[in-house]
């Protein structure tokens, strides 16, 4: 009998892929959603849809209901433990065997950012739930570059404040995709394992700047910022202050030497390498494409 499997964070870019990455598999998908509004693409994947908030611990219970495997991704914020913990609770209420739980890179009550922190603590009651449970923690996404499209499109720059930072960006494909080789092993083949995801080498963003300029046929440049700037960029954008004060945090981590290294845990369990920043590039050439020339293709 196929297993059910709960993917949380089912709308967003993660959770998305790994819809798409257990397409064809052998097991039923259900989907949390926060809103009946957002159901529409789980849905169109063959994903059974439920309402419900990790937010809110009542609303939980009716999608935990007969579930053997969770994907559990809580959103970045103050209160990631405790969404963490609501969504622990409701699992082993129904009696899920197994959590796949996506952390982050460098999760550590001593790292240097907050979210960081806070995926610690997250991480140690997932190792503790009486479950069976893996984590898995990927660096920086090359996804990222998608919020810096629409100035690539316009003026061929993109502005971080990361300096020379280099990083061992990785796809949000092969994160995926390695979510998905774990769910759909044998529960106990990955217990107890955390796994540290990478892309297969370690860039700085003018290195990334080439392979974009070649995919599009046009030149792109990184244009270094200050924090400072950066903050009142995203800030114009509206994004939270908190998130913003994080993604400051990380950035200052990573000027520091902090992400320049790479591991081999994408090959051992896909069996290939992970996907370069050229083949990002390549994939997503279209979304970083003037309005123009978006409309003639």
């Amino acid at each position: 009998m196929s297993r059910t499997v709960l993917i949380t964070g089912a709308t967003g870019t993660v959770s998305t892929a790994l819809i798409n990455a257990l397409e064809g598999a052998d097991v039923r998908l259900r989907a949390l959603v926060r809103e009946e509004s957002k159901a529409a693409g789980p849905r169109e994947r063959g994903a059974e849809v439920f309402v419900g908030d990790l937010d809110d611990a009542r609303s939980l219970p009716p999608a935990f209901e007969g579930v053997r495997d969770v994907w559990l991704l809580t959103p970045n914020g103050p209160r990631a433990p405790e969404h963490n913990m609501n969504a622990l609770w409701a699992a082993r209420q129904a009696g899920v065997e197994r959590i796949v739980r996506l952390s982050v890179v460098g999760a550590a009550h001593d790292a240097p950012n907050r979210s960081g922190r806070l995926h610690a603590l997250s991480d140690r009651e997932a190792e503790r739930c009486g479950m069976r449970w893996t984590i898995l923690r990927p660096h920086w996404f090359m996804q990222n570059l998608l919020n810096e499209a629409g100035d690539i499109a316009a003026t061929g720059t993109f502005s971080l404040n990361m300096a020379a930072a280099r990083i061992g960006m990785i796809d949000v494909r092969d994160i995926a995709e390695c979510a998905a080789r774990v769910l759909l092993d044998d529960p106990d083949r990955h217990h107890g394992r955390t796994y540290t995801l990478t892309g297969p080498r370690s860039l700085t963003f003018d290195e990334v700047a080439r392979p974009l300029s070649r995919a599009l046929g046009r030149s792109v440049t990184h244009v270094p910022v200050g924090d400072d700037a950066k903050r009142k960029t995203l800030l114009g954008y509206g994004v939270p202050p908190w998130i913003v004060d994080m993604l400051e945090e990380y950035a200052q981590a990573y000027e520091s030497g902090w992400g320049d290294f790479t591991t081999d845990t994408v090959a051992d369990l896909l069996g290939r390498p992970p996907r370069d920043i050229a083949d990002f590039a390549r994939d997503h050439a279209a979304a970083f494409a003037p309005a123009d020339r978006q409309l003639r293709a």
